[in-house]
């Protein structure tokens, strides 16, 4: 699979032999858990190691006896689509006192276990530190009492420990998600939309209480995911005088044409004197104020339950395999670690640092030093309460510019908007946005229908604030979207440019889009009309836009494909002996089948990307007819829809029939439009609304700085920019520099950032592969500084 050993770092060299892994959930359950527990045993179990279960959390490794039980491959199996924990959790009182600690460390020596991997919260995770610093004195106290030998005591003298933050809250410092957050926020935006439509019908005002007792992330997430009215956090306590302003917002809304309203509140909410805001008082406030008929939902234990979602399964499970790397690598001076994410890529920070930083967070907000609050919560919380007070601050009409008011470079510019493409689930959410960040900034916007074609026809009018109300929670594309490309025409577009007067393009879409931005800048030089700026936004379910890691539309599509495959195989599982091939889309890009593979436990994936011949395919065969010999008897294979132009969807299929014939039957599936359409994911409503307002804060810059004498002229190769998200950062990338990283017969960047799980998908089916571990966390520290600005 790698051709560059000489550079790289391979984990072959990582040898588990010899050690004992422990397991073990603690704290509050969520969504992923099981997943990460998954990865933990088999990438432990892959390298040579011996991994034990701890049931019940610290309860159990303080009772010892069946609690503490040697895990194996199968153990594990059709754990993935399960929410909670299956091997349970508890909050142990015991483990707190001295002697508890005292017992929990016999009865790990009992079995060698120096290695213990923690899925929990900081409470576990401080606990797992405290247990690690007392070990040698336990051990000691241990041989004095004589329930342990020297040699038992030298055998096990070091203890590792790696963290997981599982927490719905994602109240953690230094992660940018913790394991079960991006499910709890389906679970909520389910039940919103739900909502939604009841209060719809009776013009009703719904207050929802959120989980959050310390932590307004899933509060402030959601609220942006439904474009909720209000909002109220612990981290932002509403300045007094807030009652007013909020019953004064909710009936502009209502005034608007919109026939309901949505508050969302934290359970920890609080005003500027600390005092509690509970949902009741809100009731009542704009029951008094307004008259509104309105209603209370508290989501409660809802938002912990259900099935994890695509994406806390890859997370948990890429952090289950960096877990068992960090502990293969730990020696005595490493201090235990977080494995955790940010922006796209798997780090290590030291555990107490994160720690001792969401310790002040709290400290800050006890302080009422709010603003530091939110800054110790890191870049990704602060983005989105920054996107969210841009959206929020509505401008009355009468606040706009007039056009009489001559503003000095700003005499209204008009931005148009269009989609570009195939239907992507998240691209509204991003003209939402747009337009409503595009108002505030005092720009005219301007809407155009079905892309390019509706460009040259001049299918465009001006779109207000209220017009894009409710549209966030809308799936595919509402201005419409086609896949023709500007080049032939041109000359009517530059028409159509002239006649609206457009002063800058903002094109949300996919390869198609990327194409168009790229022809009408090569366009320039015969067009003025051109010369504007232009940046590009990536919306497609393929994921296959060079320059940006993600695009919008694509964990929506990859939460669609995951939740069939889990449905295909539980019947799989009932039939016994069965295996399934089932085909995904995505042109030829790899991603939806390969990390779709990794979210739904798939055995093997096939992509154009990595190329396979009939060996390979003998060679997965062989590697089901020997799982069928065990206690897992179903298969799931997927296929990407152009991996390859012989090997077709119906040619494997009739080969596994042919070469499973007595062991297994084979039944295939194409998913086709499906993984297009549905509500948008919580994390493409978000990832729309971010990025696209980013973008008109953008162009809003190059306006300002391209408007010399009366008028807009922008013909640099930077006026003409995509904007991806690369790593950890949001970034703009001129198209043009694009060119080269552009394989653009197979529409796909030449390089893709998700082969990199490949090996990990392979791993946890039980193929010997190599996995390179140069790309792994190294040990980071928890910043402290801004980072700086990337544009």
């Amino acid at each position: 699979m790698a051709k560059r050993q000489d550079t790289k770092k391979f984990f072959e060299n990582l040898s588990g032999a010899g050690k004992s892994i422990g397991v073990l959930t603690s704290g509050g359950d969520a969504q992923g858990m099981n997943a990460a527990v998954r990865a933990v045993v088999r990438m432990g179990i892959y390298v040579g190691a011996k991994v034990y279960f701890v049931h019940e959390g610290y309860q159990g490794m303080v009772d010892g006896g069946d609690n503490i039980e040697e895990a194996s491959w199968e153990s594990v199996s059709s754990m993935l689509q399960v929410g909670g924990t299956v091997i349970g959790s508890a909050r142990c009182k015991e483990f707190r006192s001295h002697e508890g600690r005292l017992k929990a460390a016999h009865h790990l020596v009992q079995r060698d276990i120096t290695n213990l991997c923690v899925i929990g919260g900081d409470g576990s995770l401080t606990g797992a530190n405290l247990f690690r610093e007392e070990w040698s004195g336990l051990l000691e106290e241990l041989v004095q009492q004589g329930l342990i030998d020297e040699k038992a005591a030298q055998n096990n003298s070091e203890l590792h420990i790696v963290g997981m933050v599982g927490s719905i809250d994602n109240d953690f410092c230094g992660t940018d998600m913790t394991i079960g957050t991006d499910s709890a926020l389906h679970r909520i935006i389910e039940v919103v939309d739900a909502i939604m439509t009841t209060a719809q019908s009776h013009q009703r005002t719904f207050v929802l209480e959120v989980m959050g007792r310390h932590c307004g992330y899933l509060a402030l997430v959601s609220a942006l995911a439904c474009g909720a009215d209000w909002v109220l956090i612990p981290e932002m306590p509403p300045e007094d005088g807030w009652e007013e302003q909020m019953c004064q917002k909710l009936s502009e809304n209502r005034a608007d044409k919109k026939r309901l309203n949505i508050i969302i509140v934290a359970e920890g909410a609080i005003d500027s004197h600390n005092k509690p805001i509970t949902t009741d008082h809100i009731k009542e406030l704009v029951v008094s104020c307004l008259g509104f008929d309105t209603r209370v939902t508290i989501l409660g234990h809802v938002q912990r339950g259900g099935t994890p979602s695509a994406f806390d399964r890859i997370l948990a499970s890429r952090m289950g395999v960096e877990a068992v790397l960090a502990l293969l690598e730990a020696s005595a001076s490493t201090p235990a670690c977080v494995v955790s994410l940010c922006g796209n890529q798997a780090v290590r920070l030291p555990l107490m640092e994160c720690v001792q930083m969401t310790q002040d967070v709290q400290k800050a907000m006890d302080e009422k030093n709010f603003e530091e609050a939110v800054r110790l919560r890191g870049r990704s919380f602060e983005n989105n309460l920054n996107t969210y007070k841009l959206l929020s601050y509505r401008k009355a009409d009468s606040e706009l510019p007039n056009e009489e008011d001559v503003l000095p470079y700003n005499s209204s510019f008009n931005v148009a908007v269009l989609n570009v493409g195939a239907p992507a689930a998240g691209m509204n959410a991003a003209v939402r946005s747009a337009v409503r960040v595009g108002i505030t900034e005092g720009h005219k916007m301007f809407a155009v229908n079905d892309g390019f074609e509706g460009f040259y026809k001049g299918q465009i009018k001006e779109i207000k604030w209220g017009d894009v109300g409710g549209w966030t929670g809308q799936g595919g594309s509402i201005l419409g979207t086609k896949r023709t490309l500007p080049a032939k025409h041109l000359d009517k577009i530059a028409e159509q440019i002239r006649i609206h007067n457009i002063n800058a393009l903002l094109v949300i879409g996919g390869f198609e889009a990327f194409l168009g931005v790229m022809e009408l800048s090569a366009a320039r030089e015969k067009y003025n009309e051109f010369c504007v700026p232009m940046v590009m936004v990536p919306a497609t379910v393929s994921n296959n836009i060079p320059g940006s890691d993600l695009s919008i539309g694509a964990d929506t599509a990859l939460n669609a494909i995951t939740d069939t495959c889990d449905r295909i195989k539980q019947s799989a599982s009932g039939t016994k002996r069965r295996v399934f091939i089932i085909e995904t889309m995505g042109g030829y890009c790899g991603y939806l089948a390969s990390v779709g593979g990794l979210a739904a436990g798939a055995d093997a994936v096939y992509i154009y990307e990595e190329p396979f011949d009939i060996r390979d395919l003998q060679s997965n065969v062989e590697h089901l007819t020997e799982k069928m010999k065990t206690g897992i008897q179903r298969g799931l294979v997927l296929r990407n829809e152009n991996s390859n132009e012989n090997f077709t969807t119906d040619f494997i299929y009739q080969l596994y029939s042919e070469e499973g014939k007595g062991v297994f039957d084979c039944r295939k599936n194409v998913l086709g439009h499906m993984q297009q359409g549905g509500a948008p994911s919580p994390f493409d409503r978000n990832f729309g609304t971010k990025i696209a307002a980013k973008a008109i804060q953008w162009i809003s810059r190059k306006l300002k700085e391209s408007y010399k004498e009366g008028k807009v002229f922008a013909n640099t190769e930077d006026t003409a920019c995509l904007l991806g998200m690369r790593r950890r950062a949001m970034v703009f990338q001129p198209v043009v520099q694009l060119k080269d990283q552009t394989d653009f017969v197979h529409r796909i960047p030449k390089e893709q950032w998700w082969l990199k799980l490949r090996p990990l998908m392979k791993i946890l089916a039980k193929y010997k592969t190599s996995y390179d571990v140069s790309d792994s966390g190294q040990l980071e520290h928890v910043t402290r500084v801004r980072p700086k600005k990337v544009d």
